[in-house]
């Protein structure tokens, strides 16, 4: 049977751990508590990249209802107008369009409304 050393796995994994770690206070740097407040990190960067998404969709309909309302509709009024006048603009889009080129942006409004009606 082979004999099997497990030094360099070991090294390797404190090498990952503590990069990981870096700029952390005190024993988080060092000790066992490293390899705790990485898992804890990790935890909160998984549930992070999934806030993000709702942060930013919550960013762009503020956006939205803002530019909308200028026009006299609001945002619920407007997103049942696009959907009615089939028009396939994601609410990304449209903020960037309401930020960018208020005169387009008023044009897509427009034929929002009109689909209302």
């Amino acid at each position: 049977m082979a004999h099997v050393k497990r030094a360099q796995n070991r090294k390797t994994r404190k090498k990952n751990l503590y990069r990981s770690v870096k700029g952390y206070m005190k024993g988080r740097r060092r000790l066992r508590q490293a390899t705790e407040a990485q898992m804890r990190s990790e935890r909160y960067a998984f549930a992070g990249r999934k806030q993000r998404k709702r942060h930013f969709r919550a960013l762009w309909i503020q956006r939205l209802s803002a530019a909308v309302r200028p026009h006299g509709l609001s945002y619920s009024q407007f997103v049942n107008g696009l959907k009615k006048a089939e028009i396939g603009l994601d609410r990304k889009q449209l903020a960037e369009l309401a930020l960018s080129d208020p005169a387009t942006f008023a044009v897509v409004v427009e034929r929002a409304r009109a689909a209302l009606t």
